[in-house]
């Protein structure tokens, strides 16, 4: 008989990013599928699922609700990165993992996270090194008010300084804010040469649709002159952005359809959130199958005794991706250029796992 391993499973299906969240908790839930369908597994997967509605603040409760069932050692799950610090010391508590599936802004790497999806030198250095000499070096960034749209804008702005450009500028709203009026009206008058997107869900949606109009307006604001740039928006979102995602330019490990990782084509996904997930729950089962034993170790005694060769980087528990660049064009994301499996670098100190050959001075703030 096969044994049971409960799995925690910590995403939002509602709220202001229900969409992509729930991108991200269909694909772990079509893995966990996978494996209890799959007799040569001895184990089979029994969700503990909580639901933090898109509220920040229930995360860290309702993730403790989880390891509080003593044999949960692992949770798939958090969507921003608010919620991911928030419940690291729980996690260090109770020497649990989470896996991470989301798109993130590095300087971390946790002994108690797995993160399967990108970090900077895999989707934000990439597109501005892409972008940059196509289109030009000055830029307006936005973003949501905390860790990751801060960090992700510090960096986008050392790197276009460091390409001798501008940043004509750089503003940020609260999660859930729509009030993105002065926004558009710094943008008509600055007219940049792209806007880099770091916004989160409804206001990402309601800033893409502002800019769409102007663009209708305005000819200069058109994706082929001013686009505008994104490291995390995804297909997950195109019913809410509706046509307004024409145009958008993003950088992600997968986009639908694409071949390679995380499951060379065999599987198609619909985002590359769906996808990173799926991967994490697959990778964990096959590190438990081959280390019996040791479904309760926390991942750093585990990728320790592992005799598996896992995808995960044992530094730094992140892991190798490839690096696509793709435009929405007639409603779907078309790749523009890609590059394979490049190691993660999230404190962007290794000049080799680049995609370009310039290494910008970025500086770890502390």
């Amino acid at each position: 008989m096969r044994k049971t391993i409960k799995l925690g499973i910590l995403f939002s299906r509602s709220g202001s990013y229900g969409s992509l969240s729930s991108a991200s908790r269909r694909g772990a839930l079509l893995a966990i599928d996978a494996i209890n369908s799959d007799e040569s597994y001895d184990f089979v997967f029994e969700t503990v699922d909580r639901d933090p509605k898109g509220n920040v603040d229930l995360y860290a409760p309702l993730c403790e609700e989880i390891l509080e069932e003593k044999s949960v050692a692992h949770v798939i799950g958090c969507v921003t990165s608010w919620s991911r610090k928030d419940v690291i010391p729980l996690l260090e508590r109770y020497g649990a993992t989470l896996w991470y599936c989301l798109p993130y802004e590095g300087f971390e790497a946790s002994d108690h996270v797995v993160y399967t999806h990108a970090c900077p030198n895999q989707h934000l250095l990439p597109l501005l090194s892409w972008a940059l000499p196509r289109f030009g070096n000055r830029g307006y960034l936005t973003g949501s008010n905390y860790i990751w749209g801060w960090e992700v804008n510090r960096v986008a702005r050392e790197i276009i300084l460091e390409a001798g450009g501008d940043v004509l500028g750089e503003r940020y709203l609260a999660l859930n804010d729509i009030s993105i009026g002065h926004m558009i009206e710094e943008i008509r008058a600055t007219r940049p040469n792209f806007v880099l997107n770091s916004l989160v869900g409804a206001s990402s949606y309601t800033f893409l649709k502002a800019f769409a109009e102007l663009a209708k307006t305005d000819s200069f604001f058109t994706p082929d002159n001013c686009p505008v740039l994104s490291c995390n928006l995804t297909e997950s979102e195109f019913v809410e952005i509706g046509a307004a995602a024409e145009g958008l330019i993003s950088a992600g490990p997968y986009f639908h359809g694409a071949r390679g990782w995380p499951c060379h084509g065999v599987r198609s996904f619909e985002s590359s959130f769906e996808a990173a997930s799926w991967a994490a729950v697959m990778e964990l089962a096959k590190l438990l199958q081959a280390n019996p034993g040791a479904e309760s170790a926390p991942i750093s005694k585990l990728l320790s005794v592992n005799t598996y060769r896992t995808m995960v980087d044992t530094e730094t528990h992140h892991t190798a991706l490839p690096v696509l660049i793709a435009q929405v064009k007639d409603g779907a994301f078309q790749v523009l250029e890609q590059w394979q499996d490049i190691p993660a670098d999230p404190y962007l100190s290794h000049s080799e796992r680049r995609t370009d050959t310039r290494l910008p001075r970025l500086q770890i703030v502390k």
